[in-house]
Parts: C-alpha cells; structure tokens; sequence
C-alpha cells in the first residue's frame, strides 16, 4: 500500500500540531475529489480539519458548510475562520438527522466521523447519502477495527489473571463494535454506491509508560476511556489499567488502523 503522499503548504494547510486529526484528514483528502466550485458538506467538522483546507481549494465559486453536534467545537471554528473564507459556514447540527429542507451537496466529507454514528451507522450513511447530489462523492475516515490491538489484548490479558469476566464480557463488545473496512464497504454495497473503495493505513502512536500512558491526550479521550467504562469499581479499574500501563514492551508499536471509506453516488437515469 502506497503511503499518503504530502500536501501542498498553504495558509489553510492541515495542522501539523494535530497528531490524530490531521494524519486521518490527509488519507481523507488523497481520496477525494477536489476542483474549484465544489459544493461540500462536512460532517462532524470539529475545530476545522479539514474544512478550512477545502474551503480553500473550492474557492470562493464553491461552497462549505461543516456541521457538528457540539456547540463548542463549532465557536472553535468559528474563532479561527473570523471573516476569512466566507463561503465556508459551520453550523450546529446532528449529522445523525440532518433536515429534510437540509440542501444536497457534490461532495460529503467527514474525517473521524464514523465514531459519531452510532448506534446505526449504516442508517446515518443512508442518511447524508440523502443529501448526495448524482454523480457525487462521499468520503469518510474512521479508525477501523485493529486499531490498538495491542493494547486491548493487555487489558484482557490483566482482567483475566484477575478473574474479571463481566469487565472482559464488556471490553469485548467494545473493540467488536469498532467497524472493519469490510463492514464499511458493505454499507455502501447496499446503498448501490459506485467505485467503491475501503482503505487502510496505519499509523503509529508514541506514548510512554505509567502516566504518559494513562493520560496521552490520544488514547485517553478516544480510547482508554472505553475500557475504564467497563468497570463498576472505580479503585479496581484505576489498579488494572495501572498495571497494564506499566508494560508498555508487549504493546508497543501502538498502532492506529486509519480507514477511509468513499464511494460515488448513480447518476439518476
């Protein structure tokens, strides 16, 4: 597999601060289908990655509308676009139940945004491919099922020498809900979407043990806080995941599967 080649600086250019967003932006934007004058809408928008750099490449005869459920990543956004870009707009919106009024777009983007889907993924999928105009794209990134294998199979590892079964039931059926790249692919199968592809790239994370573990501003927000929730017992999680963090030689590399799924929408006729 090819690796995800550079992009091009610019004053939008993708932040090079951003760890995860931006290495998942850059595999969404080597998929896409980008010129001057596009229409994009672009779900779970965040703080901006990557809709300010798309704005910048549809230029002012285009048009960008992010939208995210949180008010506070959209002011975020807003912050930093000031008067900059004034066809790009981001909105306060569940990606999840766009409107029926809600216009159609020639591009949908959404990088990191499967996660949100839930609980009905495909459902949402059907949803924005709703508002995909014939003849359009979708392309979506997501981390895929494997990502941090290593690091679940310790926690299990250190559940079970502890005789946690409820806690390992419940770990389980956290990692098997993350979707593969085969699941996702499916979805557009059944949507009768065109030249589809569901692509993997993976990507390593650097962490250190103890603390730096617990704490790394990646794993914990997105990832670590899913096997704390597997506990009753706030002492006890704190013990098993003080242990396991201390082993960081059976889980290193940490590695990411970054997945970008896109497919093209029938021309109607």
């Amino acid at each position: 597999m090819s690796k995800p080649a550079p992009l091009v600086s610019s004053r939008w250019a993708l932040s090079q601060q951003d760890d995860w967003s931006t290495p998942f932006a850059e595999v969404l934007l080597q998929q896409l289908d980008l010129s001057p004058g596009l229409t994009i809408l672009d779900v779970a928008s965040g703080h901006g990655i990557p809709a300010f750099c798309l704005a910048e490449q549809v230029g002012p005869t285009g048009r960008v509308v992010g939208v995210d459920a949180s008010r506070g990543q959209v002011a975020s956004a807003r912050a930093i676009q000031g008067a900059e870009l004034p066809w790009l707009r981001f909105e306060c919106l569940d990606m999840r139940a766009l409107p029926a009024t809600f216009p159609t777009f020639q591009r949908i983007t959404g990088n990191l945004s499967v996660m949100f889907f839930r609980p009905h993924r495909y459902e949402v999928v059907r949803g924005l491919i709703e508002h995909l105009e014939p003849g359009g794209q979708l392309v979506l990134t997501f981390p895929s099922l494997g990502t941090f294998d290593s690091i679940w199979q310790r926690i299990d590892q250190e559940m079970s020498r502890s005789g946690l079964t409820t806690e390992r039931e419940r770990l389980a059926t956290h990692v098997a809900e993350r979707p593969s790249a085969e699941e996702a692919r499916g979805w557009l199968e059944r949507l009768e979407m065109e030249r589809i592809a569901a692509v993997e790239w993976p990507l390593e994370v650097a962490s250190g043990p103890g603390p730096r573990f617990l704490y790394h501003p990646l794993l914990r927000g997105g990832f670590l806080d899913d096997a704390y929730e597997c506990f009753d017992d706030v002492r006890l999680a704190e013990e098993i995941m003080a242990r396991v963090s201390q082993d960081m030689e059976s889980m290193t590399p940490l590695i990411a599967q970054r997945c970008v799924l896109c497919g093209w929408k029938r021309n109607k006729g």
